[in-house]
């Protein structure tokens, strides 16, 4: 969902600037997707389709294994890819195709096969400007002996040669990817992908320039075009502009179907009086790690709102039950839910926190909430987001490799109330700068203009 919501928001603002799309996914998450319908009368000029990735359907398709896509993109999906854009400029009603937008991990195929055809070709990525600049840095940390970062390592050493991070990242905050072997097949696309996108005619990123600006410094010249057009999310409803369809819109993006129960559970809360609680659409966690979150939660004595997807727990077994005292406690003061709608969820009145894995939307989301945040990032690039988050931009806490109930607590208390007025100040501050970026004649707002003047050039 990560990579499916911000390219779906992308595909709204180009049709609503008239222009046809056609939103191209892989056969797995396409049949996930339970309202593309709906997107099409709103949409008439977007159209859908689907690829496979050549992964058997039971293939788990979870962060570790990404090697195995990029092997079956690779090996599978380039020629059906390839036959699918000659077939558009052969047969489409729809016309040929002028220019391919890609998701990051499918960028290198993609290209090459854009390429061959002499079709224009923009890219994007689902993490923000500082992550997309460390992992344009990594062939220097590598050489420097920053990365691997190895568990008996110093963590905690300053590094100081990427620009525009000196004195905030240490070794613990480069992504995770950063923690394998340099000869692992994840570190090593990565690598690859950072040196094959300046290939690209532009990038198109889901942030807005007040937040990132001093990287996109460093970013600019590497690419013909920078498109800053964040947070999407709310570009969408400023630029479409009805509330209701908006939001509606917003939920064609899930793989997973929420639980609106909640909503009515937090009616019946105070004002900033309730912690979010949720990991994402893909992170899985221990059984131990969940439940020292879980008490953490209930020793805070605030209320919370718990997301647990059902495929988030690994090695449960059936006889796995939770403490008798953790559910009664919850009944107190808690909310259990498999998913929630978290757009709503953040904007209600009663919501003061997120406990958060630290993905990007989520943070983005966060930010336009004016929602404060505690980071405990698993994965991918939030090991960096949670380090901007409590010490670039001071709009959270970072609670970054340690899980145990009473760090909880305190982050918690923490948060919501022995820091809360500095971390609101800072949160408030960017949240304003986010709306700005968005409405007309913000940042992001005429960035995305100049896109779609740009595509229509083509």
């Amino acid at each position: 969902m990560g990579h499916i919501k911000p390219m779906l928001n992308i595909a709204q603002l180009l049709c609503h600037a008239g222009l046809q799309v056609t939103f191209l996914n892989t056969e797995h998450n396409h049949h996930r997707l339970t309202q593309l319908q709906q997107l099409s009368t709103h949409f008439p000029t977007l159209h859908f389709e689907s690829i496979s990735d050549g992964l058997p359907k039971d293939h788990p398709r979870t962060f570790d294994l990404t090697k195995d896509m990029v092997i079956s993109f690779k090996s599978v999906t380039k020629p059906l890819f390839r036959e699918m854009l000659a077939e558009y400029s052969r047969n489409s009603d729809l016309g040929s195709v002028t220019c391919v937008i890609v998701d990051g991990i499918m960028y290198s195929f993609a290209n090459d096969v854009a390429e061959e055809l002499g079709i224009r070709v923009i890219t994007t990525r689902p993490y923000g400007a500082c992550c997309l600049w460390s992992f344009c840095c990594i062939s220097k940390l590598i050489e420097e002996g920053h990365i691997p970062v190895g568990a008996k390592e110093d963590l905690d050493q300053e590094i100081k040669t990427v620009p525009g991070m000196e004195g905030l990242l240490r070794r613990r905050d480069l992504p995770s990817v950063c923690r394998q072997p340099i000869t692992d097949p994840l570190l090593q696309l990565f690598i690859e992908e950072s040196k094959t996108m300046t290939r690209a005619s532009g990038i198109i990123l889901n942030t807005f320039d007040d937040l990132e600006g001093p990287i996109l410094c460093h970013i600019a010249p590497l690419f013909p075009n920078v498109y800053t057009i964040g947070p999407l999310n709310a570009l969408v409803k400023t630029k479409i502009g009805d509330d209701i369809i908006s939001q509606c819109l917003s939920s064609s993006s899930n793989l997973l179907e929420p639980n609106h129960n909640c909503m009515m559970w937090l009616d019946s809360k105070p004002l900033r009086s309730v912690v979010y609680v949720s990991f994402g659409s893909i992170a899985r966690v221990t059984r131990s790690q969940l439940l020292e979150i879980w008490y953490g939660l209930i020793n805070s004595g605030m209320s919370f709102l718990l997301v647990i997807r059902g495929d988030m727990i690994e090695g449960v077994k059936g006889d796995d039950m939770i403490p008798m005292e953790l559910e009664e406690a919850t009944k107190e003061r808690g909310f259990v839910v498999d998913w929630a709608p978290q757009e709503d969820v953040l904007a209600h009145s009663a919501v003061g926190g997120f406990f958060t894995h630290s993905g990007w939307n989520s943070i983005l989301e966060s930010i336009g909430a004016g929602v404060p945040l505690i980071c405990w990032p698993l994965f991918g690039d939030h090991q960096l987001n949670s380090r901007w988050v409590s010490e670039g931009w001071k709009i959270g806490l970072d609670m970054k490799d340690t899980c145990d109930r009473s760090t909880v607590e305190i982050m918690i208390k923490t948060l919501m109330k022995h820091r809360r007025e500095e971390i609101i100040r800072s949160m408030d501050r960017f949240s304003k700068l986010a709306h700005d970026s968005i409405s007309p004649g913000g940042s992001s707002y005429n960035n995305l203009e100049k896109l779609i003047e740009d595509l229509r050039r083509i």
